[in-house]
């Protein structure tokens, strides 16, 4: 995502509209919307300078109807998927270790970019001298993630709705196997809590706080406890039922496992 500054009309979430990059014009989505005030005059969470209005380009417009039909026409599907074989075609002749993904023509048709994946760096500076008098046009080659892939072919999650990364999150937060786990959701197998990228889904992230602190109201997995008049040993939770399971000697001497309410 990029930031840009709204001097003109009013401007809404989801609304498309026309920005400038560098020397070319494109069509972009609004995800967020920042107040100035609050933006400029805080300090950056990572200590970094602020940014400066100045700095910062503005919308152009609101989108027309026909600049989005100018657009629908320049990344029309066969078009799309012309560009990209003759990128792949260059891409083999130059050997390289790169993946590609997507091509998408700014909407003054002066500017491809390309999407790709690798491992790590590439020296492309070959490969895009080739495609420069190719395509005869400014072109941006741009590495992404596996997770960013999504954002570019993926449409729909398991729940059904628009992927989260190609509808609203501005930037893709790690999501780790901790958090599945404080969630009690691993037990369902990869597959259902991986998204359409392979990797942990970002919806994991969005309950992960209430369940840390719900988690605190808990003791901790080992501990001993008193169970009537029984002393026991944790050994499990149950977060949303608010129990644990706790492992108590019987009069038998057997170990059994007793759930007991804890909020």
């Amino acid at each position: 995502p990029q930031l840009f500054a709204c001097n003109q009309e009013r401007i809404n979430l989801g609304d498309k509209v026309v920005v400038g990059q560098d020397t070319t014009v494109d069509i972009a989505t609004v995800i967020e919307i920042l107040e100035s005030e609050e933006f400029f005059s805080s300090p950056n969470s990572q200590g970094e300078e602020k940014v400066s209005p100045e700095s910062i380009p503005a919308i152009i417009r609101k989108a027309t109807p026909q600049d989005l039909q100018t657009a629908r026409e320049l990344n029309e599907k066969d078009k799309r998927e012309a560009t990209l074989f003759k990128c792949k075609k260059l891409v083999s002749k130059h050997n390289l270790p790169m993946k590609l993904v997507d091509a998408h023509f700014s909407l003054d048709g002066a500017k491809i970019t390309f999407a790709f994946i690798a491992d790590g760096r590439v020296d492309f500076r070959e490969l895009l001298k080739d495609l420069t008098r190719h395509f005869n046009a400014v072109i941006r080659l741009q590495q992404i993630g596996i997770r960013d892939e999504a954002r570019f072919q993926g449409d729909c999650g398991h729940c059904g709705r628009p992927l989260c990364c190609r509808s609203f999150l501005r930037d893709l937060k790690s999501i780790t196997s901790e958090m599945a786990e404080l969630q009690q959701c691993v037990h369902r197998g990869s597959e259902r809590i991986s998204g359409v990228c392979g990797r942990l889904m970002c919806c994991l992230a969005y309950e992960d706080e209430g369940y840390q602190e719900l988690a605190k109201k808990f003791p901790p997995v080992g501990d001993k406890i008193k169970v009537g008049d029984k002393e026991g040993v944790v050994c499990a939770h149950n977060l949303l039922k608010g129990t644990i399971s706790v492992e108590i000697t019987d009069e038998k001497g057997e170990v059994v496992v007793v759930e007991t309410k804890v909020i």
